[in-house]
């Protein structure tokens, strides 16, 4: 019997062939560090649509809540544009999300030494040890509130809702709390506190929790001055925790400062073992089967699976080294510079395994 069961949810695009190469690794580690995996696949997102009919299927679920945790690829591509949104493969995405009861979602940016000069931000401005995590809230926000359609005076209008409760920015503070509290003691939480109301709560409920740990240094931001200070200042920061929306978009940003969104992985957690573990990045349709995707933001994932769900901590930093001694010779298209040798996805995935 295997030591763990990991559901692979390959997805569209790129996905498969990023998974396949991140499973080759975690493979490779397993053989190191003397552990057993045994894998199911699931289908999600636009290729379940054209076998099922519905992005999310409970077969997919129901595999996932039966495994020790999840690695999925990318979801999503022009094919699918067209379809009501309830049923696009991003709705699935959000579905398994919400039905694994995944609320906090764990965003790394980190800059690793060969790429600084793939940063669009100055060397003087990142410095050489750049390691922002974003704690984002996953299952709440404008994404999940009420919304609709009707005529506003004759004319079409939209509407979408943004509520938090209070359980649910509690929890997701506590645990920005206790990451802080595992790395520099500060945690910036980010709002528009001065315009919404939702804010106000938020503000409020992490500020009254921070006496819970007075050891954490704590600020606050509007998410408009963050967005600006991550570009200005990145190194002021340490722990960002803000709301599903502002967490989505800050991610976004800061990993284009770490150089590439080909490189940062991502966590989702539910606060117990059970967690999602993707690449940030999209599914990239336009070179999907071409053989030239970067695989190392799905190869950092298992990193973060190892450490983070299955409590492997050695073995996810021999990953993360792997990855760095690898970047020093070799480069995917995305990240490639001049007097690098250029490889392709499969590749690179065989060369963070002789590295391991």
């Amino acid at each position: 019997m295997s030591d763990y069961r990991i559901t692979l949810l390959k997805g569209d695009g790129i996905g498969p062939e990023i998974v396949d190469q991140a499973v080759k690794v975690l493979d490779k580690t397993a053989e190191k560090f003397g552990f057993t995996v045994e894998y199911d696949e699931a289908l999600l997102g636009g290729c379940a649509i054209d076998a099922t009919g519905v992005p999310l299927p409970e077969e997919t679920v129901a595999k996932c809540k039966a495994s020790d945790s999840v690695l999925l690829g990318a979801v999503g591509g022009p094919k699918w544009d067209t379809l009501p949104g309830s049923n696009r493969p991003e709705a699935g995405l959000l579905g398994i999300r919400g039905a694994l009861g995944l609320f906090a979602n764990l965003r790394p940016s980190v800059i690793f030494g060969p790429l600084k000069s793939a940063s669009p931000i100055k060397d003087e401005i990142i410095g050489d040890n750049m390691d922002i995590l974003i704690v984002r809230e996953l299952t709440g926000g404008i994404y999940f509130g009420e919304r609709g359609r009707k005529e506003v005076d004759g004319k079409p209008a939209a509407w979408d809702t943004e509520m938090y409760t209070v359980p649910e920015i509690e929890r997701i503070a506590r645990v920005a709390f206790e990451m802080a509290m595992k790395r520099n003691k500060k945690l910036t939480s980010v709002d528009k506190a001065n315009v919404l109301e939702s804010s106000r709560l938020w503000r409020e409920t992490v500020i009254r929790l921070s006496a819970e740990y007075p050891e954490v240094e704590l600020n606050h931001l509007y998410v408009d001055n963050a967005a600006m200070q991550l570009v200005r200042n990145p190194k002021q920061f340490d722990v960002i925790v803000t709301s599903n929306i502002f967490g989505d978009i800050l991610s976004d940003e800061a990993s284009m400062i770490a150089g590439s969104i080909g490189m940062l992985a991502s966590a989702s957690l539910s606060g117990g073992k059970l967690g999602l573990y993707e690449p940030i990045h999209g599914s990239a349709p336009d070179i999907a089967g071409k053989g030239i995707a970067n695989p190392l933001a799905t190869i950092l994932s298992v990193a973060m699976m190892l450490r983070y769900s299955l409590n492997r901590l050695e073995a996810a930093q021999a990953i993360e080294d792997a990855v760095a001694k690898v970047l020093k010779t070799h480069r995917t298209p995305d990240i490639y510079e001049e007097g690098f040798v250029k490889v392709g996805c499969e590749e690179m995935g065989d060369l963070v395994c002789a590295a391991l």
